[in-house]
């Protein structure tokens, strides 16, 4: 078998092993949630983590479920928010990202933090000690609606509770034109108390999630923690299931979030302050994780609560190593250069997909001189088939004689027959860096391109795309040798069928940068073959 055809065999095996392996994932039952083996019995309700005085993990009693009976509600609206927050814990219940439409229904804002609606979202704080008030607690605000004016630039909410002493302490939230990142300042406790900030969320992957599961790749769902000594760490649901979470939980600096497909959410405390982590399994496919902040000398604990989209330009200007919620995988190195590239092509021409465009072209000519070099080698090969057709009509019965006979020849003519495998295997890592690229970083989503392409991060809805580019795929496999093996001919003939009905789920985007590629590959094949086959008419 000519070994160029086997190479090419085997990464197309390979590329349907992990698209069976990501059909699989996408539609196996989902196993049922484990149990917590943390307590022997179940906590009070209103129990709130506990900070430790020595090494270790905190101690955070396994709490009821955080839904709580309706309170009184607030709503706040802002150029960037519609919240809710519940006087059932002083807590955001509902958060609406008014700037980002729902991922189902395009003419509804995008739900980060929820009530129980699809999803149990919410950011939660308190004072922990007897009798403070926590995130179990009645806390006094002025419910109806609240909205940032024109012309103002921040809007604050307090809310108050009464401590079992009689005194009152104070919780406020700040919210900011234009930014994403909301004040939480608690006041009145007493020096040397602790404040306690958490995340609260069911386990289940975010909407839209099984769209995105393709070659295998599943975007991350779950709590994560930065410091700078260990950097970036994300946590499974299932390894806090079984008490297996591995994580910093004490430093003088970072951050923990709550990760998802495209949006997160993070409390941010301020460097230097000293700082508890801990992660819990609080109900049925329910979690929490949270940082505890000492109080200041002034009877104030303030952080910062960052709830919106993964904008990496900006993640890496809020807090150090915040952008790297934006996962790339192991091609992270490709990846990240490559969405830089596409950045700064969007500056220029202000549109996605012909950012796109323009980023396939640039990477054709940085690999113009290899797949120059291989479109010689298989125009070359092409020359070779009558001599190697006729190698075969006169040495078929006898193996070794051919392949002996097939080697000597290639030797002679100066040809390298696995040199078309270049531009393939090449493509291959940027190929996946890209798909990460359009998968995981939310400019693309809901990006448009032209006419019926309203959404490069998900798959053409008419599959033109796709269909255009298994015309191109066809068309690049008649500029190819013939296989002299009819068997393998047929089956070279086979893969831009297969491969279309591959692409078919594909993003649009990555559809488009293939389909361009191909063009190109044509162009630059059609020119090489013609001269080198009027060299060898000469």
């Amino acid at each position: 078998m000519d070994n160029r055809r086997l190479m090419l065999l085997l990464v197309f095996s390979f590329s349907l092993i992990m698209l069976w392996d990501a059909w699989q994932r996408q539609n196996m039952p989902k196993a049922p949630a484990v149990a917590s083996v943390t307590s022997s019995a179940p906590a009070a309700a209103g129990a709130v983590p506990t900070p430790t005085t020595s090494a270790g993990t905190p101690v955070v009693p396994v709490a009821n479920p955080a839904l709580q009976p309706d309170g009184a509600i607030a709503k706040v609206r802002t150029d960037l928010y519609l919240a809710e927050i519940s006087s059932r814990g002083g807590d955001i219940v509902r958060l609406e990202l008014v700037k980002h439409g729902d991922t189902e229904d395009k003419t509804r804002n995008f739900v980060l933090f929820d009530n129980g609606g699809k999803h149990v979202y919410q950011a939660q704080s308190g004072v922990i000690g007897e009798g403070l008030p926590n995130h179990k607690s009645e806390w006094k605000l002025a419910p109806g609606e609240q909205k940032l004016k024109d012309g103002d630039d921040k809007l604050e909410l307090r809310l108050e509770a009464m401590a079992a002493d009689g005194s009152k302490l104070a919780k406020t939230y700040v919210f900011r034109r234009g930014s994403y990142q909301i004040e939480v300042r608690h006041e009145g406790a007493k020096p040397g108390a602790h404040a306690y900030y958490q995340i609260t969320r069911d386990g289940k992957p975010a909407d839209g999630q099984s769209n995105s599961m393709m070659m295998g790749v599943v975007t991350f769902t779950g709590p994560a923690v930065y410091t700078d000594a260990e950097k970036f760490q994300k946590v499974e649901f299932a390894d806090i299931d079984k008490n297996k979470a591995k994580f910093s939980q004490k430093a003088d600096n970072g951050w923990l979030a709550m990760v998802q497909h495209y949006f997160v959410s993070a409390w941010l405390p301020a460097p230097g302050v000293a700082r508890e982590f801990y992660m819990r399994k609080v109900g049925n496919d329910l979690y929490s994780a949270g940082v505890i902040l000492p109080v200041a000398a002034d009877g104030k604990s303030t952080i910062t609560l960052y709830a919106g989209p993964q904008e990496q330009d900006k993640l890496e200007k809020i807090a150090p190593g915040l952008d790297l919620v934006v996962d790339y995988g192991w091609l992270t190195v490709i990846a990240a250069p490559l969405f830089w590239v596409l950045g700064a092509i969007h500056k220029l021409v202000s549109n996605w997909g012909w950012a796109i465009i323009g980023l396939t072209v640039l990477l054709k000519l940085a690999f113009f001189p290899l797949s120059a070099a291989s479109y010689k080698s298989m125009a070359k090969m092409r020359v070779l088939t009558p001599k190697l057709m006729k190698l075969k009509e006169t040495y078929g019965d006898d193996k070794q004689r051919l392949n002996q006979e097939m080697m000597a020849l290639y030797k002679r003519e100066k040809v390298n027959p696995l040199g078309g495998c270049l531009p393939v295997l090449v493509q291959i890592p940027v190929f996946i860096a890209l798909y990460w690229v359009l998968l995981g970083t939310v400019e693309m989503r809901n990006a448009p391109w032209l006419g019926w392409i309203t959404d490069l991060s998900v798959k053409d809805p008419y599959y033109v795309l796709p269909l255009i580019m298994g015309a191109t795929m066809f068309i690049q496999t008649k500029l190819n040798p013939t296989p002299p093996d009819p068997i393998q001919a047929k089956v070279m003939l086979m893969m831009p069928i297969i491969f279309t009905f591959m692409f078919l789920w594909f993003p649009a985007g990555l559809v488009l940068y293939w389909t361009v590629n191909n063009i190109l590959s044509i162009a630059q094949q059609w020119q090489i073959t013609r001269l080198i086959e009027a060299g060898e008419g000469k």
